[in-house]
């Protein structure tokens, strides 16, 4: 879940971004048929799912690993 969370969040901030120099991606094009102020909805609530996926995401087995070496020094 982590993993798809911070995908969510970049391609999102990604696309916010690249409004801003006309550069939207194609996979994104379709919700500005509905207008930008669904557009700007979409790209937001592609973050905000994205930042609740990574932070309720249980944490990777690097991750732990990472943790147990850290307490043993």
């Amino acid at each position: 879940m982590r993993k798809i969370g911070t995908y969510m969040v970049i391609f999102g901030a990604l696309a916010i971004v690249l409004n801003f120099f006309d550069r939207v991606p194609t996979i994104l094009m379709w919700i500005y048929s509905w207008g930008d102020t669904a557009a700007w909805g979409i790209k937001i609530g592609l973050i905000v799912v994205g930042a609740i996926l990574f932070f309720v995401g249980k944490p990777t087995i690097e991750d732990d690993v990472k943790t147990v070496e850290e307490s043993a020094e």
